[in-house]
């Protein structure tokens, strides 16, 4: 199988996402100009491995099934995946996981869009010759993903350019990188 025919398996912890951007980023809920442009994820990753991507959009739909918001999933391209349970289970990140140990036995590469240290043995399992990487916001990923060697990191509005807002985000700035024009407005 050459490259081209490898398929990116994209896998979208979108709780972990929207819990981070709303409660860590911005303090309240976002505007619509502040949420993530998915398909550019999936374009992103395609673009830059060169190779098909797959997304699996994991969602909590213990309380409700948000069917708007799964119509515009499918339009983009996305399998979206709702999930049911207990009040106390961790629906997404056990599908998630299960996906994971799943994908060992299979071709393809993955990237995970998750903060969640719940994921790095289970994706520390999956660098086994594959490209393996963690996209979301820098500063809240956690850091066991640090540890594991080879793996790639793509930052969900610097690298990825998910969203047509800035957000207010601290980060630290790479000399090289230092604009002085963007702190002087």
């Amino acid at each position: 199988m050459t490259v081209a025919e490898r398929t990116t398996w994209v896998l979208i912890d979108g709780e972990n996402i929207d819990a981070t951007l709303g409660s860590s980023i911005l303090g309240r809920r976002p505007q619509p100009d502040e949420r993530p442009r998915w398909d550019r994820i999936l374009a992103f990753i395609a673009g830059r491995w060169n190779q098909q991507a797959r997304g699996l959009f994991f969602l909590n739909a213990s309380t409700n099934l948000p069917m708007p918001f799964i119509q515009a999933l499918l339009a983009l391209g996305y399998q979206p995946i709702p999930l049911s349970g207990d009040a106390d289970e961790k629906v997404v990140d056990i599908a998630i996981q299960r996906t994971m140990q799943a994908l060992r036995d299979r071709e393809g590469d993955v990237v995970l869009v998750s903060h969640d240290g719940d994921f790095v043995d289970d994706l520390g399992a999956l660098l086994d010759g594959r490209r393996v990487g963690v996209m979301g916001f820098t500063e809240f990923r956690n850091a066991g993903f640090a540890e594991l060697p080879g793996i790639q990191f793509f930052d969900l509005e610097y690298d990825v350019e998910a969203f047509d807002a800035s957000l207010p985000r601290v980060r630290i700035i790479a000399i090289d990188e230092f604009d002085p024009a963007q702190f002087l407005r």
